[in-house]
């Protein structure tokens, strides 16, 4: 897999579709969030909270879970966490499971 770091104004195109892709699975998954300054909060039934914010200086997508933090950067269609050889998709799937909250149908992210 190859890692090349999009420029600046590609990677706040691809971010901007996933955060808006996502609000549309949670929404529909009938789980409560906000968006405010860039930063995603997803809250869960137990009060716990996953946090996925930009990191446009290099270019990555962070989540702030309870097991930890992921740090994810483009690989062609996808966001991918080398350290968790994962997609932000299976990553944020386990999470959501992790604190309490639904088996999420992430296809499409």
């Amino acid at each position: 897999m190859s890692h090349t770091m999009p420029d600046e104004s590609t990677f706040h195109s691809l971010a901007d579709r996933t955060f808006a892709r996502l609000e549309d699975l949670l929404d529909a998954a009938d789980l409560d969030f906000e968006t405010a300054g860039g930063v995603l909060t997803i809250e869960l039934d137990d009060g716990s909270k996953l946090i996925l914010n930009r990191q446009p200086p290099v270019r990555e997508i962070w989540l702030a879970a309870r097991s930890g933090g992921y740090h994810f950067a483009r690989d062609g269609e996808r966001w991918f966490s080398r350290r968790e050889n994962a997609t932000l998709a299976d990553v944020l799937r386990r999470c959501v499971i992790e604190q309490g909250g639904p088996a999420l149908d992430l296809g499409g992210l």
